[in-house]
Order: structure tokens, then C-alpha cells, then sequence
């Protein structure tokens, strides 16, 4: 990767976190969690417009497969359709389709990552309420997948912090975040069952500094990984655990990537300014900035929307 090249292609967020790449529009969508805000960038065009949504909190935005101008988003503990027209600073509609975690103990649930599996089945997991570092969120959270009809469906619980997902053609990568761990499941595409958990990369054993956060997968079947606090993404071998190759960002907390570009050699990355001191928000002065990375030798995949 020696022709490597890391720029900003947006202003600061609080929360960036989400980058999906519409492929179709040519065009990067993710969200501000904190401002509840969805962002849009065309880089032809070097135009970025946003959108904020009333309610809660959103992390993530993922185009709905045949519908012109609707996307599925969170809000909340809520799962919505927004009709946006990617311009105006206020949604045309939004309507909300399904509902996770209502028992009276995580009333406080959020949900995180969210992500459509290569057969357009969305999947997104919950988080509790934290305070002032990571390691005070609860194991109280979910994953789950949604049926057509948006029944959720549990597939894992006891999680902290749920986060990024990619899939092979038939294994899943999941992280939660505080396990240092990206784990690998046996994928059932058509079922949607996942099993045989393990790990597939240990940062503690690979001396990676900070946790994994969001993460993408290339066409060689290596995953991208975001590093909260680690000013990095990594590329790991989940065959063989190992550490491939890194990249550094002007910023601790790097939350989440996605390829992108017309020949999807591009690799989008969103970070954080969160969860640092004073001296380290006027030390990293591009935290909460969305960064786009080219000459890396590598492509991925367009993100998937979700089909119903």
C-alpha cells in the first residue's frame, strides 16, 4: 500500500458511524448516533447534505432495495422507514415497523450496528446505557435478525456493546466490542441461523491497541476493522487470526468503514469525538471526521440494502 493516501471529506461529527455505500447513487450515507442526524456525501459532486430525525438516537441508515428515496433506519430501540430525497433538511416520511428489548430492564437498550446480510435480511444488535468509558456498559444487549414482515428474531444476548458485522458466503464476523474479539459464526443464508461460535481475531493476542468497533469485509475474505482508541483500521486474516496490515487515522476514536468509489477501491472510515479529555479533543482537532482512504490495492463489496 505505498501509494496510501488518508483525506477528510467531511466536517466533524459527534458520533459518525454507519458508512454505507450505495453503489446504485454513488453515494456515502452514515449517521451522527448523538445528533441523531443521517449524513449524505457524493463525492462526484463533493456534496454533502444531512438530514436530523426526531425521536432518539440513530445508528445506522440503510437503503430499502427497490423503494426510491426510503431507508431503513433505527431510532432508538425502534426500526423505521424514512422517505428522504437525500436534499431536504427534513424527512418527507417516517414510519416506524418494529420494535426490540421492551422488557422493564433495558428499558435503557439502544440499538447499534445495524447491517443487511447478503440476502438483504437486516440485522442489527442493542447496547446499554454506559458512562463515561466503555466499560461501563452492561451485558444486557441483543442481536438480532428481522423477518420480511420485521418480527425481530434474538440470535444472541449477554452482549455489552454490539457492533460491526460482514459476511462471507456462509460464515458471519460479529464484534462486541468489549470482548477485544471479532468472533466468527457458520452462516445459514437462507435460514438465517448462525452457530459454531469462535474466535477469528484476538486483539489482546495480537497486541492491537484499543477495541474493534465497525468492520467490512474485501473480495480476498479479509476483514477491515475499525479500532475505538486505537487511531487505526486493521486488516486481519480471519483464517488464521492473524494481523495483516494497518492504517492511521488523526484521531483516537475510529468507529466504523466501508468500501466505496466507482471501482469500490476506496475505503470510507467515520470516527468519534467522544470519550476524550480536553487536551485530547484540542490535540486531534479531526476526531468526529469522516476520512476517505485510496491506493490501497484492494476492493470490497457495495453495501447490501435491505430487501423486503
Amino acid at each position: 500500500m505505498s501509494g496510501l493516501k488518508v483525506e477528510q471529506i467531511d466536517a466533524p461529527t459527534t458520533l459518525g458511524e454507519g458508512p454505507h455505500w450505495d453503489h446504485n447513487a454513488q453515494a456515502l450515507y452514515y449517521v451522527d448516533i448523538k445528533d441523531a442526524t443521517i449524513h449524505k456525501y457524493v463525492p462526484s459532486t463533493n456534496r454533502h447534505t444531512a438530514v436530523k430525525i426526531d425521536g432518539a438516537q440513530v445508528s445506522f441508515v440503510i437503503p430499502l432495495d427497490g423503494a426510491k428515496d426510503k431507508f431503513v433506519i433505527s431510532v432508538g430501540r425502534n426500526i423505521a422507514i424514512l422517505t428522504w430525497d437525500g436534499e431536504s433538511s427534513t424527512p418527507t416520511d417516517m414510519k416506524y415497523v418494529s420494535s426490540v428489548d421492551n422488557e422493564k430492564e433495558v428499558q435503557d437498550n439502544n440499538l447499534n450496528d445495524g447491517k443487511a446480510d447478503p440476502t438483504g435480511r437486516l440485522w442489527t444488535g442493542s447496547v446499554g446505557r454506559g458512562g463515561g468509558s466503555l466499560h461501563d456498559f452492561a451485558p444486557v444487549g441483543s442481536l438480532f435478525s428481522f423477518s420480511k414482515d420485521w418480527k425481530p428474531t434474538k440470535q444472541l444476548t449477554k452482549i455489552r456493546v454490539s457492533n460491526g458485522l460482514a459476511w462471507s458466503e456462509d460464515k458471519m464476523y460479529y464484534i462486541d466490542t468489549l470482548t477485544k474479539k471479532v468472533d466468527a459464526f457458520d452462516f445459514d443464508a437462507e435460514s438465517g441461523k448462525i452457530s459454531n461460535r469462535r474466535t477469528a481475531f484476538d486483539f489482546e493476542l495480537n497486541g492491537v491497541e484499543g477495541h474493534p468497533d465497525g468492520m467490512t469485509i474485501d473480495t480476498e475474505g479479509k476483514l477491515w476493522v475499525a479500532t475505538f482508541g486505537g487511531s487505526k483500521v486493521i486488516r486481519v486474516d480471519p483464517a488464521n487470526g492473524k494481523l495483516l496490515s494497518h492504517i492511521s487515522f488523526p484521531t483516537p476514536q475510529v468507529t466504523s468503514v466501508a468500501f466505496g468509489g466507482p471501482q469500490l477501491d476506496e475505503l470510507y472510515v467515520t470516527s468519534a469525538n467522544i470519550l476524550l479529555s480536553e487536551e485530547q479533543k484540542k490535540q486531534y482537532p479531526s476526531s468526529g471526521v469522516t476520512f476517505r482512504v485510496t491506493g490501497l490495492g484492494v476492493k470490497g463489496y457495495p453495501g447490501q440494502p435491505v430487501k423486503q
